[in-house]
């Protein structure tokens, strides 16, 4: 089940004319002067691995130059609270995916589109650190650095960090007032600052629920806010979300939340009872195979809560002799 940065991200951006507002603000100035933005659409089929759907959002998106040629936009929104230090290798990676998934689409072709990855960041962690060009990894002889960077694999990619913007700032970017709502939300939504700037934005809001399909836009903001923000702003958004939708709306978004916000805390318990009964699997076979388990080793079986690594585990143990053939990296 995809998260709430995930639903969020995924419900403004993938809508082309809110994308082109945040790639317009992100690319180099010749790249946005050559494109045909009326030819901007979204990509079906992403390749991004399945099991980073909670760190990260991925959107592809195809347009053609003013003189025909393709090229491709690939957006990707980092959640997570830390800087990964080795997201260009990870952009690396996806990219020539979708060159091989292109080269299987078009195999008449001899040339390929250009691709060019963009890292939007609102993590709380704090400013984006992480080298954003993969030659940056390597570790080459102080002797000479240059010419042996020049022998190793060259990409990189292009960096919002909206953690570094001001409120201002993100309030008067050019495009629709509900892309600029979801930056300030994805930036100032997990944070103690939610309650002092919501009120800030009441005009961004108003502007916003006046759209076509603004109602049901606005709503799905205050859903994350509801969702992400602390329980101490949970007040002061509820007061913004009826002074904007009204009473009625507020209602029935309230009941949404709620439901939505208990489902999670049913799942979680699931989850934890299932990994608790899986963490006694493997020590139950380890005891019927008669392998001695210490108490450190027991304890960090016990407290493991990721269900793949238990899994992992219980396999392990049915022909285990030893515990560090199972507890193994």
């Amino acid at each position: 089940m995809s998260g709430p940065h995930d639903r969020l991200v995924r419900f403004t951006f993938d809508h082309p004319e809110r994308a082109a507002t945040e790639l317009r603000a992100a690319l180099p100035a010749f790249v946005v002067s050559q494109v045909d933005w009326a030819s901007l659409q979204p990509e079906r089929g992403s390749v991004v691995d399945p099991e980073l759907r909670e760190t990260e959002t991925d959107l592809l998106f195809s347009a053609r130059l003013r003189g025909g040629r393709a090229v491709l936009f690939y957006m990707i929104l980092e959640h997570q609270s830390s800087v990964d230090r080795w997201m260009a290798l990870r952009i690396l990676r996806y990219v020539v995916r979708q060159l091989e998934h292109w080269r299987q689409e078009h195999p008449g072709s001899e040339l390929m589109p250009i691709v060019i990855p963009l890292v939007m960041y609102h993590g709380p962690g704090g400013a984006w650190s992480a080298p954003r060009r993969v030659e940056a990894l390597f570790d080459v002889p102080d002797e000479q650095p240059e010419q042996w960077r020049a022998l190793v694999p060259h990409a990189g990619y292009l960096l919002d960090d909206l953690t570094t913007a001001r409120e201002e700032a993100l309030k008067t970017r050019p495009g629709p007032p509900m892309a600029r709502l979801v930056l300030l939300a994805l930036v100032y939504g997990r944070s103690e600052q939610l309650a002092q700037r919501l009120p800030g934005w009441g005009e961004l809001f108003t502007q916003a629920h006046g759209a076509p399909n603004g109602a049901e836009e606005v709503s799905a903001i205050f859903h994350y806010l509801l969702l992400v923000g602390e329980e101490g702003a949970k007040g002061v958004t509820v007061d913004m979300l009826r002074s904007v939708v009204g009473a009625q709306r507020t209602e029935e978004l309230m009941s949404a939340w709620f439901e939505e916000h208990f489902e999670q805390g049913r799942q979680k318990g699931r989850d934890e009872g299932l990994a608790k009964g899986r963490a006694e699997d493997v020590l139950r076979i380890l005891a019927v195979r008669g392998v001695h388990v210490d108490t450190s080793a027991r304890q960090r079986i016990l407290s493991c809560t990721d269900l793949a690594t238990l899994g992992l585990w219980l396999e392990r143990a049915v022909n285990a002799t030893h515990i560090s053939e199972v507890l193994a990296q």
